[in-house]
């Protein structure tokens, strides 16, 4: 239990911070209805814990050995999540999210997976946080610690989509075009910075 509970609290510090997968779960929680905002959370969640799983285990490890890995995600990555931020912006709002476009479920949850996946840094840092944890463990202890790692993913994007599908109601349309806009910039500029640092590995 005294691991679960350390992996539970490693697992929110890991994923409190304001970044890519939480921007992507509050505008999908904001922009459609609660089942999809449910969906949203639910799928953020699965990879977020994907990811962890591998950083646990030492994926972080190959990226850091294959430079043209860590190149080629960063080129995916970035380009995948400029054209995240572009449709954000492009999207129109409904006062009534109950009527607006259902967001499909191959769409959602490519979506995810990019804003979990397609960051090489998150992988590289995740490895080096969750490894270092992982090596200090016992070794029939440490599965405890990871599932409570897990449990605080599935806990923090599903309750953060509840939330904010909550308070959504309250947002009026124009509201959430501003939102958009912002959460839109704000990943646009995220894509360019992975662009950026591609660029600065090349020369």
């Amino acid at each position: 239990m005294y691991y679960f509970l350390q992996g539970t609290l490693m697992g929110f510090a890991y994923v409190a911070p304001i970044g890519m997968q939480n921007m992507f779960v509050i505008n999908g929680a904001l922009a459609h209805s609660r089942k999809q905002a449910v969906l949203v959370g639910l799928s953020v969640a699965f990879f977020d814990v994907t990811l962890a799983l591998s950083c646990f285990y030492g994926i972080g490890a190959l990226m850091d050995h294959y430079d043209w890995l860590k190149k080629l995600v960063l080129l995916i990555g970035s380009l995948i999540i400029i054209y995240i931020g572009i449709s954000l912006i492009k999207a129109k709002t409904d006062v009534n999210r109950q009527e607006s476009s259902v967001l499909s479920l191959r769409k959602l949850v490519v979506s995810a997976f990019v804003v979990t996946w397609f960051n090489p840094q998150a992988l590289i840092d995740g490895t080096m946080m969750l490894g270092a944890f992982r090596v200090s463990l016992p070794t029939d202890d440490a599965h405890f610690f990871i599932i409570g790692v897990a449990f605080a993913s599935f806990i923090w994007f599903n309750g953060l989509a509840l939330t904010s599908s909550f308070f959504g109601n309250l947002i009026k349309g124009k509201v959430l075009r501003y939102l958009n806009l912002a959460c839109g910039s704000v990943i646009i500029i995220y894509g360019l910075l992975l662009m950026l640092r591609l660029i600065q590995m090349i020369v």
